[in-house]
């Protein structure tokens, strides 16, 4: 049986926001996301080495270099809400818990690897968009308020309807309605890096990627040009036409979400 050397790399944020699409998979449970995880590498590695999905005893992690999940450890800072008036607590909030808690399952996983970027703060506390286009409106009436202010017998009042109708978005934002921006660094650049040197150092011969953003297109073309096949997983989202022209091959291990309701990880003793 000829061995292939494959690794699979996993964006963790993109991964995140697609098993969305799969109702039945408990977002919320560390465990059961990381249990998914592995289950979507087995299946990539069964795929390009032909042996069955039912296969009693797989020999799938045989084949594989490493497993790879990028994602960045959560913030840590105590910001203070303005319209609360009070500090959020990142490093103790439900999305951190949650984090730690699946990278922990992961560690204990064979052959997984964590890279994890860091996240940073990136300007001030912002209106979440759904807010915003109500909110702009009252820059178009800044002008005529400016005016009634200094002089009210310039009161229009269609044109006070509009103000007041203008001011409402701002009366009605709600307490929470505000994000703090925060940014991840250094996830991309891992990623690039580990195709790049598992390349030149020979170290795989297939990389399949789970992603759906287009940054990696010139890690793709220097696998590509040294002979590894790329193989890249968008989960059934769709993707843009420059990053198929640099992949080898495009599929999904998981089934189709609209199909997917009942999905079950059967028993693996591996």
């Amino acid at each position: 049986m000829r061995v292939r050397k494959i690794s699979v790399l996993i964006d963790g944020g993109f991964f995140y926001k697609r098993i969305k699409s799969w109702p039945s998979i408990n977002r919320d449970d560390p465990a059961a996301v990381a249990d998914i995880l592995r289950f979507l590498c087995k299946r990539h590695v069964q795929k390009l080495t032909g042996e069955s999905f039912s296969a009693d005893r797989s020999r799938w992690l045989d084949h594989v270099y490493r497993l790879f999940y990028y994602d960045a450890a959560p913030y840590e800072g105590k910001p203070h809400q303005p319209f609360q008036n009070q500090q959020v607590d990142f490093k103790n909030s439900d999305q951190a818990q949650f984090r730690k808690a699946l990278f922990t399952e992961l560690r204990k996983k064979r052959k997984f690897a964590l890279r994890l970027g860091k996240v940073t703060k990136d300007g001030y506390w912002t209106p979440y968009e759904r807010y915003l286009k109500g909110l702009l409106k009252i820059w178009h009436e800044a002008e005529y308020l400016s005016e009634v202010l200094a002089d009210p017998a310039k009161a229009n009042p269609d044109k006070t309807a509009t103000a007041q109708k203008a001011l409402e978005h701002w009366k009605n934002l709600p307490a929470d309605g505000i994000s703090f921006p925060l940014r991840q660094k250094g996830v991309d650049m891992r990623i690039g890096l580990d195709i790049t040197t598992m390349t030149l150092k020979r170290q795989v011969d297939t990389i399949v990627l789970v992603t759906g953003d287009s940054d990696f297109i010139p890690a793709a073309k220097v696998a590509r040009r040294e002979g590894v096949e790329f193989i890249l997983d968008p989960m059934w989202q769709s993707v843009e036409d420059d990053l198929l022209e640099h992949v080898d091959g495009l599929t999904s291990s998981l089934d189709a979400p609209n199909g997917v309701n009942n999905l079950t990880i059967p028993p693996d003793p591996d």
